[in-house]
């Protein structure tokens, strides 16, 4: 079964992801942030799974995608509800910090 997406161009998808049912988190606004705050993470070195292989830190990828976050706050204001905006916040203010001490110790 596969239903219609919204937007311009509007496709179809199927109901279930590859992998089956519940193979992958439903999509939404908080779903989105926490995939791109994991990425900047592993950008900055921090590993995926404790005990897991350390990733090497890669600042100029790290900032990127720090400023994407940044960009979707920016464009986003006003329309979040009150739990996504401190989602968004807490996630920038952390990578933010984390950002500050990698390249402090860099430079």
């Amino acid at each position: 079964m596969s239903k219609e997406q919204g937007g311009p161009r509007g496709f179809q998808m199927d109901e279930e992801p590859a992998g089956g049912a519940g193979a992958l988190p439903e999509m939404s606004f908080s779903t989105l942030v926490l995939s791109l705050s994991a990425s900047a993470m592993m950008h900055l070195g921090m590993e995926a799974e404790p005990g897991g292989p350390k990733p090497e830190v890669d600042l100029p990828l790290a900032r990127q995608t720090i400023d994407i976050l940044e960009v979707l706050r920016a464009k986003t204001q006003g329309n979040l509800d009150e739990g996504e905006e401190r989602l968004l916040e807490s996630v920038l203010h952390e990578l933010r910090l984390k950002y500050v001490e990698l390249g402090k110790s860099a430079g």
